[in-house]
């Protein structure tokens, strides 16, 4: 333990305990305040409380006494205001403070957070802790000067031409050495249903580039007569052999053919038709950031959430996908492919 002066004025000096800690040692050990109530705060809270390491070491929210004056009351989620910080980590063992002002309406508290700062206590952005604990971005209260200001989206140009070189090697050989199968999977098509073995879908990629994707044929061929629609879970419109496909992503293996001519990566966000692109780019900020880099055949989000089925499911996975296009990197690519691993093992979220 050290002593530390915090929130010190020439009139009123007031000694806190506190103990040094860091986000990577926290480990529940130490009680966590939240600066701010509005609605980012409360995701926030809602995040850290399903985490095993913050799991009830939440103890409410900090307001301005302003904003804080009539609500503080009848608001149990309110252990106090600015002015009482200092005494809020004594009282409370607080090792760590997330600033969670999405409002605006709140004037930070510069430098009584600096004192406790310096004195040892984490004071931490409420965006950066959003995305180390749930590996996704919190889109809707993110202000662009966060993504401008962010350490993230760096194209390194070696991490490009490795990632490239690994695309074209390894969708090659999958295409060579899984080439007797395939043959086998083009006439169970055949056989199940008329129409082509391959499916032909227009899809946005690199740069917002319209491009023609590939996929095994796995449903039959008036299935969207009625305009494009969203997967369902047993879609109806899958074939016999579609949907076994579909369930061991079986469909998706001719997209190698689409990496080899440099329209899709092995990882990356997936691409999505421009039809449900002009819709979801007027409803979700920051919607166009995953078209600077390749598409791919699996992804961060694919992995980390379900299927998406509707404009909000759409919504959550972007928010993944930003945290793949910020942190693109060697590492992130090598653990996506170890989770779609285990996700084709299991069959799971399929459509």
């Amino acid at each position: 333990m050290i002593d530390a002066i915090v929130g010190a004025t020439p009139d009123n000096r007031r000694q806190v305990k506190v103990q040094r800690v860091s986000l990577r040692t926290l480990n529940g050990q130490r009680q966590v305040l939240i600066l701010g109530r509005g609605k980012f705060a409360k995701v926030c809270w809602e995040t850290l409380y399903l985490d095993r390491a913050f799991s009830r070491r939440v103890i409410g929210f900090v307001e301005n006494k302003i904003d804080c004056m009539e609500e503080c009351v009848n608001d149990l989620g309110i252990v106090g205001t600015f002015d009482e910080l200092p005494e809020l980590v004594e009282r409370y063992k607080v090792g760590m403070i997330v600033v969670c002002l999405d409002d605006h309406r709140s004037a930070l508290p510069i430098q009584m957070l600096l004192d406790l700062k310096v004195a040892g206590i984490e004071v931490i952005d409420g965006h950066r802790l959003f995305e180390e604990v749930t590996g996704r971005l919190s889109i809707d209260s993110l202000r662009p000067s966060a993504l401008i200001f962010s350490t993230g989206f760096k194209r390194h140009q070696m991490t490009m031409t490795v990632k490239r070189a690994f695309d074209v090697f390894l969708a090659a050989l999958s295409l060579l050495v899984m080439a007797p199968f395939l043959l086998l999977v083009a006439c169970l098509i055949t056989l199940d249903s008329s129409g082509p073995v391959f499916y032909r879908q227009l899809r946005v990629g690199l740069n917002a580039q319209p491009f023609m994707m590939l996929k095994f044929r796995s449903m039959s061929n008036d299935a969207e007569v009625n305009g494009p629609r969203w997967a369902e879970a047993k879609d109806p419109r899958a074939s016999r052999v579609g949907q076994w496909m579909r369930k061991w992503r079986i469909d998706e293996i001719p997209q190698f053919i689409n990496v080899l001519k440099g329209e899709m990566s092995i990882v990356g966000p997936r691409p999505e038709r421009p039809v449900f692109v002009r819709e979801l780019s007027k409803t979700i900020p920051y919607y166009d950031i995953r078209h600077t880099v390749r598409p791919g055949i699996t992804g961060w989000a694919q992995v980390m959430f379900r299927y998406a089925s509707s404009e909000e499911d759409a919504h959550r996975k972007l928010q993944y996908d930003l945290y793949y296009v910020k942190n693109l990197s060697a590492w992130l690519d090598i653990k996506t492919l170890v989770m779609t691993i285990r996700v084709l093992m299991k069959g799971d979220g399929a459509r």
